[in-house]
């Protein structure tokens, strides 16, 4: 048994750890503990919750009120990993100075980042967004859609990025990716990244951007791209979004060419 003196000498040990892992505590509490109990009392997924919320507080066909309504529901209801409005306004910059016609996302997940996306590019763009959650690629279809954005400017595909990157130019007929947004499974940025290069799809210039590479972290993603030498690049460090205290980053590569 232990006794009291060696107990209280814990104490100060006890206290530091939650002191520093606060802002974790919050985040496990917030995206686990409460999704976890309001998935059970609804029935409905986070993705359907989230979605009737931006239904009922969003005006259709505005898309800056379809992203207004999502970042209420993340900060202030339930935590969904999007890009959030703070990476999003240096992504916003990226695409304004970017001007890409062809732009592919990878992660689709409710939708957020490509309503964000859509609304930035020039007339006559395209943005091919990728999901392999059936769910979730209805839900982001439905946001889309109410964004006011049709088939033309955003076609979604609904199927692993492994399986799509390979047949970009053989079936959708890409010839060049202008700009790519990354924020599906991390570690599947460095397979996808150096498949992409193998597709010949990325040409001098081409942009990608890569959300989340502190955290949770990309570190195979951030050590290749180091040493590799084919791409200028740097990370933007922000915190995470809707969250306080946890440091994260988004990674912007401009491709150089193959040597």
């Amino acid at each position: 048994m232990v006794s009291p003196a060696i107990a209280l000498a814990f104490i100060p040990l006890l206290l530091t750890v939650l002191i520093r892992c606060r802002f974790y505590f919050v985040l496990f509490y917030r995206a686990v503990l409460v999704r976890i109990w309001r998935d059970c009392v609804t029935g409905l997924s986070r993705e359907e919750r989230a979605y009737q919320y931006v239904l009922t507080h969003a005006t259709p066909g505005d898309p800056d009120s379809i992203l207004e309504a999502f970042d209420v529901w993340c900060s202030k209801v339930e935590f969904i990993s999007t890009i959030g409005p703070k990476k999003g306004k240096v992504l916003d910059r990226m695409l304004m100075e970017q001007s890409p016609l062809t732009v592919l996302e990878l992660g689709s997940h409710c939708g957020y980042t490509t309503v964000r996306i859509a609304r930035s590019l020039p007339l006559g763009a395209r943005l091919y967004s990728v999901e392999m959650d059936q769910r979730n690629a209805a839900i982001a279809e439905k946001i889309i859609r109410l964004a006011g954005f049709d088939d033309d400017t955003v076609e979604l595909i609904v199927n692993p990025s492994d399986e799509v990157i390979p047949r970009l130019r053989s079936e959708y007929g890409l010839e060049r990716l202008d700009f790519v947004f990354m924020d599906h499974w991390k570690k599947c940025y460095l397979p996808d990244l150096q498949m992409l290069e193998g597709t010949g799809l990325l040409g001098k210039g081409s942009m990608i951007v890569a959300d989340n590479v502190l955290f949770p972290g990309a570190p195979k993603f951030l050590r290749y791209i180091r040493k590799c030498g084919l791409y200028e690049w740097k990370v933007h460090r922000a915190t995470l979004e809707y969250s306080r205290g946890i440091r994260d980053g988004m990674a912007e590569l401009v491709f150089q060419g193959i040597k």
